[in-house]
């Protein structure tokens, strides 16, 4: 073994394409892409000039986006933002309640009596009347509680399948936190889950996680208008 540190040359390990596929999936991953105004288009050049390097490395990570069905890549049109209909949104709430219910009841087994109360924690700093500002960062919150459920599951297959919807569930959580009472109804929620799973009770705890999403599947079904194809009109 050596006595040495023994590091590879910076340009034999950094990959510009990898790089700018990372960057990109990022910035598509923080995006609220259900928002009414979200602008889904990806314009080649302007990244070009962001990024400051030419357009190959950002076509090989569009190409790539592609295939993972981030982007769509229309002909004669441009790349766009991959967003779902309104039947497929209320298909991946569905799968999502059956896979977070399962995490939530493995939970209660698997989990330790820190990582519950890391649960609590989440919400510890807010309250029933935000500001906009606030409401973003609930929003946030809100979202890492839920991860958090998968995570301390403690089944990696379970949390693997989540994160193939989490780009949708993210912006669909995003935009639904600030329409109508649901931060009010998402606290008590959230409150009667940590204190299902924190008391152990595994049928309890299951049933509500999947109620609470499932609540999200009809205030969709209810209140959203299928978004209009941005992809169609652009020029």
């Amino acid at each position: 073994m050596s006595a040495k540190l023994v590091v590879q040359p910076v340009e034999g390990t950094f990959s510009l394409k990898e790089h700018i596929y990372d960057v990109l999936k990022d910035a598509i991953t923080s995006m609220n892409i259900y928002a009414d105004d979200a602008d889904l288009r990806l314009d080649e050049r302007e990244l070009s000039e962001q990024f400051k390097i030419s357009r190959t490395p950002i076509r090989e990570a569009l190409a790539r986006l592609e295939q993972e069905g981030l982007v769509t890549i229309v002909p004669r049109k441009g790349v766009f933002i991959a967003r779902k209909s309104i039947g497929e949104i209320l298909e991946m709430i569905t799968v999502w309640a059956a896979l977070e219910s399962m995490a939530a009841r493995l939970a209660t087994v698997s989990a330790s009596d820190e990582e519950l109360g890391s649960l609590r924690r989440v919400f510890a700093s807010y309250s029933e009347n935000q500001t906009q500002a606030e409401i973003d960062e609930y929003s946030e919150a809100n979202i890492n509680f839920h991860l958090r459920i998968l995570e301390i599951s403690k089944c990696s297959l379970l949390k693997t399948t989540a994160e193939g919807l989490f780009l949708h569930m993210r912006a669909i959580r995003a935009r639904t936190m600030g329409e109508g009472d649901r931060i009010s109804k998402s606290m008590v929620d959230h409150m009667h889950i940590i204190e299902a799973l924190e008391g152990r009770d595994a049928d309890l705890a299951e049933r509500l996680v999947r109620e609470h999403t499932l609540n999200l599947h009809d205030h969709v079904k209810r209140t959203w208008v299928e978004p209009a194809n941005r992809q169609m009109r652009a020029g």
